[in-house]
């Protein structure tokens, strides 16, 4: 298969691509279907996993994609790959790791093109304690009104009133007080929620069935927008304990950055959805990162999340300009170019490897060779 036909053009060509491939060895698949939605194509909505690898093995590696829907079309891509990918398979059975391939977390937002859920909750902002006072964020406070405007595209006072934000405070401001996340404008950006949501709860219900065994797991989070084009980022975020750092920087080499010490592009977020595994599995070491794929430059990419959250405000806007939203969200996270969806496919493997690798020299008490 041409590298090019691992990535599909929508979510429903990409699960039924997945199921496919999962079918082709053979690999059980389980799905969790979103109850009362259906999907832009009239779908069913689903999160799909498959297990490779040894069924009893103590060292497990799990990969996600479309935490946030939209960026949905990498990590789809790099999980077909895998599935694809015979001496890779073959070698999990060497080392006795076992790889968790979960798909489509935000099936709802992977297939409207839209960054957030069903119920406009950043997935990546989600995984908080919930009985505990929400996070505040007054500077996301003070920019709502501006962020998310009564028309689209915006006013020109409207982007002079951003442009000078940017301006006096900097482009790092600006993107901080977007993207740490908040939890008061549900209409908004990067809103967390006020409860654990589907795919949370799911994801939860995941690890707890195929994790409570494991004495150490890995995870791999795809993402696409930040950074310099093409380039995957690999970034350790959350609630880091127990050398969970250091570990992710002896698997997968000194350049995994973190929002901790000042090294990551990406902002110390609340509740990024890395640290539901932390939470659920607590028996177990965890080692978990994003891969971050850059695509076009940040203010142009908050821009279209801009609009990502305007459209949900205006199912009645005119077809043509629904589709011309969603195909410019679209381009925003996944490059319509070979030399962007090899470089994916290829960091994608590489660091797929150095994870099955590293997890292999952890200690496993029970069920190990």
């Amino acid at each position: 298969m041409n590298d090019s036909q691992y990535f599909q053009r929508s979510y429903a060509s990409a699960r039924e691509r997945y199921v496919r491939a999962a079918a082709a060895i053979q690999a059980r698949v389980e799905r969790h279907v979103i109850p009362g939605h259906q999907g832009l194509e009239g779908e069913d909505l689903s999160t799909d996993v498959v297990r490779l690898g040894p069924a009893m093995a103590r060292r497990m590696l799990v990969l996600t994609s479309g935490t946030h829907g939209v960026e949905g079309f990498c990590g789809s891509a790099a999980q077909i790959a895998l599935l694809h990918d015979r001496p890779l398979q073959a070698l999990l059975d060497k080392l006795n790791v076992a790889i968790l391939v979960v798909h489509a977390i935000n099936p709802y937002g992977f297939s409207y093109l839209s960054r957030t859920n069903e119920d406009n909750v950043d997935l990546n902002r989600n995984s908080i304690d919930f009985s505990l006072p929400l996070p505040v964020n007054p500077a996301y406070d003070d920019l709502h009104a501006l962020l998310v405007p009564s028309s689209w595209p915006p006013s020109d006072e409207n982007a002079a009133a951003i442009a000078d934000y940017i301006s006096q405070r900097g482009e790092q401001a600006y993107q901080q007080a977007l993207t740490v996340g908040q939890y008061q404008h549900a209409d908004g950006m990067f809103f967390g929620g006020h409860r654990a949501v589907w795919s949370t709860r799911v994801l939860q219900m995941v690890f707890e069935q195929h994790g409570t065994a494991c004495d150490s797991i890995g995870w791999i989070d795809f993402h696409t927008g930040l950074g310099p084009y093409g380039h995957g980022e690999k970034i350790c975020v959350g609630q880091i304990g127990n050398g969970e750092l250091r570990r992710a920087r002896n698997w997968w080499g000194a350049d995994v950055t973190s929002p901790l010490d000042g090294t990551s592009v990406a902002a110390n977020v609340a509740g990024p959805v890395l640290d539901t595994l932390r939470r659920t599995c607590t028996h177990a070491d965890t080692t978990a990162i994003a891969i971050e794929y850059g695509t076009i430059p940040l203010v142009d990419m908050l821009h279209m999340l801009r609009a990502d959250v305007w459209l949900r405000q205006h199912p009645q806007a005119e077809k043509q300009q629904i589709s011309a939203i969603h195909q410019a969200i679209r381009a925003a996270f996944y490059c319509d170019d070979d030399a962007w969806r090899g470089m994916i496919l290829g960091q994608a493997r590489a660091a797929i490897l150095q994870a099955v690798m590293g997890l292999s020299r952890e200690s496993a008490s029970v069920g190990s060779t």
